[in-house]
């Protein structure tokens, strides 16, 4: 299948991840965050009347239910190492090591957000506000293009666990969160989407150009600035 767009070290897919991953090889880290079947892309609107932000992302269906248990195993087979946002929805086994998204949130949100993973490590926590028009760096603040998008930072931060991972693979891409903190870290990085409007804002962030984030910003991140092969 050709892919939907590329430039050196990153990929994007247009179509269902249980199709394409089969025709693609094994990679050094996945990192997604799966729909949780909550029903936040059927709200079509996130916020109320009494935040200072409501956003209309259009109705959709694809979180009406989380992935099979099938297509969970499926992804977390495609890489050597996989971080898996939303893991306490899915079913997954024992894990000496979850990271924790703490969003600082004053909303009626969650707290927190668990991410599974398989790797050989202790649990670790990232505190990063975003919620609502509030961000943790209001000077440089992102467009929230997708109702479940998250920070660059946080992507930025989950990476950096798994220095040694040059490939990434993310088979729920969205709005291509993981894609651009993979770019800002010299890896190669392949993203799958089901719905072309989001490859399409995908394919705008990463042609925008991304500059490092500050070293405040991205806490535990020790490896270097490696270029794009």
């Amino acid at each position: 299948m050709k892919p939907y767009y590329t430039e050196p070290g990153i990929e994007i897919r247009l179509g269902d991840c249980r199709s394409i991953l089969p025709g693609l090889g094994k990679v050094d880290l996945v990192c997604t965050d799966p729909p949780y079947g909550i029903g936040m892309a059927a709200r079509g609107r996130i916020g109320t009347s009494k935040c200072a932000q409501v956003t209309d992302y259009g109705k959709s269906n694809w979180d009406d239910f989380p992935p099979s248990p099938e297509t969970i195993s499926q992804i977390i087979s495609a890489g050597e190492h996989s971080i898996v946002w939303g893991g306490n929805f899915f079913g997954l086994p024992a894990s000496s090591c979850w990271l924790v998204w703490d969003k600082d949130n004053t909303g009626d949100f969650a707290d927190c957000e668990l991410a599974w993973t398989n790797l050989d490590m202790a649990v670790r926590m990232f505190k990063w506000r975003w919620n609502g028009m509030l961000q943790e760096n209001m000077g440089a603040k992102e467009k929230r293009e997708h109702p479940t998008q998250k920070p660059l930072a946080l992507m930025r931060w989950c990476l950096g666990w798994v220095p040694d991972a040059q490939t990434i693979l993310d088979p729920f891409m969205g709005s291509g969160t993981t894609l651009v903190a993979a770019k800002l870290l010299g890896r190669r990085a392949i993203g799958i989407e089901l719905e072309e409007r989001y490859c399409e804002i995908a394919v705008r962030r990463l042609a925008q150009g991304v500059l490092p984030l500050r070293i405040s910003e991205a806490p535990r991140i020790v490896e270097a600035e490696l270029p794009l092969p």
